[in-house]
């Protein structure tokens, strides 16, 4: 028998695909393998989509799902979990169902409700599901500014709007919350991470002048995920994921790829960067 020298850190992302490449399950491989994590995926929904928008969505039956993660778990047990898109109340119900019996292991939910298009991804009636259910099994909530908005159900436009949402949505279950501040109307992006007490510590970014962030959401939520199978603190696994997405859209920002919002350069290398310019 071959001996084991490494076993890669596994990381599960349970979402949607992206017909374009740019979000979905489609980011979050690309970032998992990015970062050096073996990336794996149960589907939850299939999306006709590209860089200009959502076309459609058909949604994968819930007991599938759970064939799906049976199948992942008997065979290739993560070590992180990332969890996206959750479109409907049966399917939220059927996820929590099964993770509840592993604990153990960190779960970065991203509640995918808007698209970068501004396309709606949820169903209504699924959010109070996805709170009382998926919320209290997660380590941490990764809602962007309208996101926050539909949970706390108030207006989310400035960093202070995040701090009223931030103290909402922190009383809805789970332990950490950070909102992304990617949508704010200045140079400097303020992201606000929320713990049960209070609010924990801001991360700051420079806005950065492109059309290509289509499945940034995704990205620093599969970031996190993939740092805390490496054995990151949590706060270190968002610092890092905070750097790896500003390098990723930095890189890729000169980049056509379609006629809408492009996505972000996962496999930034300046080389690789070069010839895809040219």
């Amino acid at each position: 028998m071959q001996e084991v020298k490494y076993r890669y850190p596994k990381v599960l992302t349970i979402a949607g695909s992206d017909s374009g490449g740019a979000a979905g399950i489609q980011a979050d491989l690309k970032t998992i393998s990015a970062i050096g994590c073996y990336g794996m995926s149960v589907i939850t929904a299939l999306t006709a989509q590209n860089s200009t928008g959502v076309q459609g969505v058909l949604g994968i039956e819930p007991s599938f799902v759970t064939e799906q993660l049976k199948s992942i778990f008997s065979d290739l047990r993560p070590d992180a979990i990332k969890i996206g898109m959750v479109h409907s109340p049966e399917l939220a119900s059927a996820i929590a169902t099964f993770l509840k019996d592993h604990s153990d292991i960190p779960i970065v939910f991203d509640p995918v409700m808007v698209a970068t298009s501004g396309d709606r991804l949820i169903e209504k009636d699924t959010i109070a599901v996805i709170v009382r259910e998926l919320f209290p099994l997660s380590t941490i909530i990764t809602p962007n500014m309208d996101e926050a908005a539909l949970l706390a159900q108030i207006p989310v436009n400035n960093t202070e709007d995040m701090y009223l949402a931030g103290k909402k949505i922190i009383s809805m279950g789970s332990p950490h919350v950070i909102i992304k501040g990617g949508h704010l109307k200045q140079e400097q992006l303020t992201s606000i991470l929320f713990d049960q007490n209070t609010c924990t510590k801001e991360f700051h970014q420079t806005r950065i002048n492109t059309k290509n962030t289509n499945g940034s959401g995704c990205t620093f939520s599969s970031a996190i995920a993939a740092y805390l199978a490496l054995g990151d603190s949590l706060y270190d696994a968002i610092e890092k994921a905070q750097l790896y997405i500003s390098n990723a859209i930095e890189s890729g920002k000169e980049v056509e790829t379609g006629n809408g919002n492009g996505p972000l350069n996962h496999f930034f290398q300046p080389s690789a960067l070069k010839k895809v310019i040219i």
